[in-house]
Order: structure tokens, then C-alpha cells, then sequence
């Protein structure tokens, strides 16, 4: 019997669900199924302030404390560890527990396999989230990515109306389902068996693999596109919102600044850059994108 340790934190039950679908085949092992909470508490459903204010340390990966809480063992065979993207980085939770003391010494020398619930755009929290595991000394074995697969545009909409309501319904019932669909949160157990496998045979090396053969990652080209660029402009108004603030400015006028930013940036600019990309640049970069989407799909990490 192997020891699993199974961590995460979720507001709207929408990564547990993942989760549990996920350890069904993997119940006749030692399951320690771990739901971590913050000291300070997130609202849900949020406000636009309340959220869009969360940027900067998010953004900056500050983590804060967790609440109490206890695990079973001092060592495991694996950790899967959920986590959600929240601003094009690992979400302010999702840091706290990877740079919590007790974390990071029980992850040293064991397998890690990340699962991530997201809208779409993941690549740029992973890749924080590798660097945090390397870190911790852990060692990175697989990656599953659960995504809303609808429309960008469309699918933005809708997870701003969850999130806004707390409500996980079709928005005027034209918008589509917001989250993970039902069909991708059930089809979870697949995973599972193969992690099961891999597990009783310890071939690390071979968990990715199956998992991509299995479309356990997708990497849409707009997205991977939007990803590249649009992270250094997040690092540079959270930088800008703490230096205001630091100065004795209004902190809310800038996040709101912000908002309403990325609310144009979203909705006018992006579809216009990405027509123009699509047209004049995609055609001729197929090899670049290959490249990129087959580092995006790995579990390596390259410090660049």
C-alpha cells in the first residue's frame, strides 16, 4: 500500500470534485486527502474590487499563512497537488501552500503530480509552480490540466459570472456552462488509473507520456500566444500598484485602473492582435509553435 497526499485549496469545490474523481482508482492506497484553507479568507462570491485587489500579491507570489492543519505521515510515495491559476500565476493560495515550511520539507525527494483547474490560460502558474517545486527539492513526475475548452471570449464571460454570483449556470442561458465540463470532471478517473499503474511500478518517466497520449494537456495556439505576452504586462502593473501604494497613493484607483484595462485589453485588443497574428504570423511560425507547445505539455523547466 502506498501513501498518497493529496493537496489543494478550493473556493468553489470545482478542483475537489476534480480531485476526487481523480483518487477513485486510487482508494486502496493510503489516501491522506488534504483541503487547505487560508488564514485570511476570500470571499465567494467575490466583488470586482475585492478580487482585481488580489492582483498584485498574486501576481508578485507572496505567500501568506495557512490555517492549522496535520498530515499523516512524514513521508509519501507521491503528492498531487491541485491548484488554480489566478491572474496568469499560481493563485495566491496555491503559493501559500507551496512555500509553507511543512509543505516544502515533505515534498523534498518525492514525486509530484500537479493538477490544475483553469479556465485556459495555465502555462505562465505552471511554470511558476515547477519552479517553486524545484525548490522545495521535489520532483515533478506529471502534469494534468483540467480547462473550460469553450471560446475565450465566451468562456470569459461566463467565469466572471460565477465568480461575480456564485453561480455555475449558463449566463442570460446564451453564454456556455463556466468551469471544467461535467464530461472532463468525470473522465478524471482515467488519470487515475494510469497514475495507479505508474505508481505501483515507480517508471516516473513513463506518467507523462500516457498522460499526454490520453489528451491530459492541451495547449490551444491563440492561448499559448496571449500567455507569452501577456504575463510581463501583469508583473509590471502589480509592480506599479505596490509602488503607488508604497507612496501613499490610493491603492483601489490603481487595481481599478487595472481593471478596466484588462477588461479592454481582453475584449478589444486581444481579438484584434490575435486576427493580425493568425493571418500574417501563425502561417509561418508551425515549427516555433511545435516547439513551444511540446515544452507547455512536458514537465521540465526551463529558467529562462
Amino acid at each position: 500500500m502506498k501513501k498518497i497526499l493529496v493537496l489543494h485549496f478550493s473556493q468553489t469545490g470545482q478542483l475537489t470534485e476534480i480531485l476526487n474523481h481523480l483518487t477513485e482508482p486510487l482508494l486502496e492506497n493510503d489516501l491522506d486527502f488534504v483541503s487547505l484553507s487560508m488564514k485570511r479568507k476570500f470571499p465567494f462570491p467575490w466583488n470586482a474590487d475585492t478580487f482585481f485587489n488580489e492582483m498584485p500579491e498574486t501576481v508578485l507570489e507572496k505567500g501568506e499563512a495557512l490555517d492549522t492543519f496535520q498530515l499523516k505521515h512524514a513521508k509519501y510515495d507521491l503528492i498531487l497537488f491541485g491548484y488554480q491559476p489566478w491572474f496568469l500565476s499560481p493563485s495566491l493560495p496555491a503559493s501559500s501552500i507551496l512555500q509553507n515550511p511543512m509543505i516544502q520539507k515533505v515534498m523534498e525527494n518525492t514525486p509530484v503530480v500537479t493538477v490544475i483547474g483553469a479556465r485556459n490560460m495555465w502555462l505562465n502558474a505552471q511554470e511558476s509552480v515547477k519552479k517553486m517545486i524545484l525548490a522545495n527539492q521535489g520532483q515533478l513526475v506529471g502534469n494534468l490540466a483540467f480547462i473550460d475548452e469553450n471560446n475565450n471570449l465566451a468562456s470569459a464571460v461566463s467565469i466572471l459570472h460565477w465568480m461575480l454570483k456564485g453561480k455555475k449556470e449558463k449566463k442570460w442561458g446564451i453564454f456556455p456552462k463556466p468551469g471544467v465540463s461535467d464530461e472532463h470532471i468525470l473522465g478524471a478517473s482515467k488519470f487515475g488509473l494510469i497514475i495507479a499503474k505508474i505508481l505501483q511500478s515507480e517508471k516516473w518517466d513513463q506518467l507523462q507520456p500516457l498522460i499526454l497520449l490520453n489528451q491530459g494537456v492541451k495547449v490551444p495556439t491563440n492561448i499559448l500566444f496571449i500567455e507569452q505576452r501577456a504575463k510581463i504586462i501583469f508583473k509590471l502593473w502589480a509592480k506599479l500598484i505596490v509602488k503607488k501604494e508604497e507612496q501613499g497613493r490610493k491603492r483601489i484607483f490603481w487595481v481599478r485602473f487595472f481593471k478596466y484595462y484588462l477588461v479592454f485589453a481582453l475584449f478589444i485588443v486581444a481579438p484584434i492582435v490575435l486576427f493580425v497574428y493568425n493571418l500574417f504570423i501563425r502561417p509561418f511560425s508551425s515549427s516555433k509553435i511545435k516547439q513551444k507547445k511540446t515544452y507547455f505539455c512536458g514537465i521540465t523547466y526551463n529558467n529562462q
